[in-house]
């Protein structure tokens, strides 16, 4: 199971600093992403999760800066979340250097958006998704009935989609979810990644051992809660 470190984009910064010298005192803070980036790439991250937050509250991208000064820095693959509400947006993402794109859980319900992505993005797209029965079943869905959340994979399966990101999918009782949840992704073919929820190695032990294909971390690496390496030996 990959472990992605994932940072969080507002006014081309890090919105949480990090420190990784915190407990010795050694070291300076940076909010500087594609320091952090750096940071992490040296330590063995394949992949880096980037979260445009102004990108995500403006419904367009706006730290296509900041990807493009990250992508300068470092050569693994940056998947770029937050404001991509259209093809012509993934394009600009993928012109500042992203190479993977995740979509909002709102382009379920757009087909001609989400094929227009498709056929810009093809394998490198994925849909984000909010697992928790109430927000999932609060979803304003335009269709007569929600949809379970089974039925939404292999639906997002048939129509092209080869990656799922579950947000808040990684909490204690998390494990027996993703564990289905990740073998109907095998059945389709289609990548499971989980983000947030974990907060210690039990958690990310849980996961690998669910199935999951990959886990992103954010806060808990920039805080120091989680020790990066140590999560990547409890993924392998």
């Amino acid at each position: 199971m990959d472990v992605i470190p994932a940072i969080d984009l507002a006014g081309g910064r890090s919105r949480v600093v990090f420190w990784p010298g915190v407990a010795s005192g050694v070291g300076a803070p940076t909010d500087r992403p594609e320091r952090i980036v750096e940071r992490f790439v040296g330590l063995g991250a394949r992949v880096v999760h980037l979260v445009d937050v102004d990108g995500a509250r403006a419904g367009a991208p706006a730290n296509l800066e900041a990807v493009g000064r990250i992508a300068a820095t470092v050569a693994v693959p940056l998947q770029i979340a937050g404001g991509l509400e259209a093809a012509d947006h993934v394009r600009l993402a993928f012109a500042a250097g992203a190479t993977r794109v995740v979509l909002a859980m709102a382009v379920i319900d757009e087909p001609e958006v989400l094929r227009a992505c498709l056929e810009v993005a093809g394998d490198w797209l994925a849909v984000g998704i909010d697992p928790r029965p109430e927000r999932f079943a609060a979803f304003p869905w335009r269709r007569p009935s929600p949809p379970t959340l089974e039925g939404l994979i292999g639906e997002l399966a048939h129509r092209g989609v080869r990656r799922l990101v579950l947000s808040h999918g990684g909490g204690p009782d998390a494990g027996g979810v993703a564990a289905r949840l990740a073998e109907l992704a095998r059945q389709h073919d289609v990548d499971l990644l989980v983000a947030g929820g974990v907060a210690d190695l039990d958690g990310v032990r849980r996961l690998r051992d669910a199935g999951v294909s990959g886990l992103i971390l954010g806060e808990a690496l920039l805080s120091g809660a989680i020790d990066y390496p140590a999560a990547l030996k409890a993924a392998a």
